[in-house]
């Protein structure tokens, strides 16, 4: 069951995050500095896809993916296109790995010290789901005031919560 909400809130939450990639007016204002904003949403949308990349695909699944931490924030004028492939990328790692665990992995210590310290594995991916649902509503506040376009989309939407039946 948990294996199962956890696809659900990555899903929903990488939906939101590709829509928040979209919302921007042009590939420009994802690199336009907000003041007092200290991360721009391209940044922030590099930052996400290879956190998830690596925690996911290259820890958990063993993949291959090799992360560039430095340059998720460093690197400027990526186009959406490019950082969507990232979201699409982080989609896919997220779905292969939790497709090969149950519930027990998740009761595991996770296979990488975390800040130099052993932390449970189903406690740190709900961790990356919080830092996601963070970072996004950064995104968000840059896409607004870099866009001068108040309008919410819902990123975060109890909408998109499976209802029961």
């Amino acid at each position: 069951m948990t294996i199962a909400i956890l696809r659900t809130l990555f899903r929903r939450d990488l939906g939101g995050l590709r829509r928040e990639i979209e919302a921007y007016a042009d590939d420009e204002s994802l690199w336009k500095p907000v003041p007092g904003v200290p991360n721009l949403g391209g940044t922030l949308a590099l930052h996400l896809a290879g956190n998830l990349q690596h925690f996911f695909g290259a820890v958990l699944g063993k993949d291959g993916y090799v992360r560039d931490r430095d340059a998720e924030f460093a690197r400027r004028n990526v186009s959406r296109a490019e950082l969507l492939r990232g979201v699409d990328a982080a989609q896919a790692s997220i779905d292969k790995t939790l497709a090969t665990m149950d519930d027990l992995d998740l009761q595991m210590p996770y296979p990488e010290l975390i800040a130099k310290r052993k932390v449970n594995t189903g406690v740190f991916l709900f961790h990356l789901a919080v830092h996601l649902g963070y970072h996004m509503g950064q995104l968000d506040y840059h896409r607004r005031a870099a866009t001068r376009d108040e309008r919410g989309i819902d990123a975060v939407s109890v909408r998109e919560l499976p209802e029961v039946v």
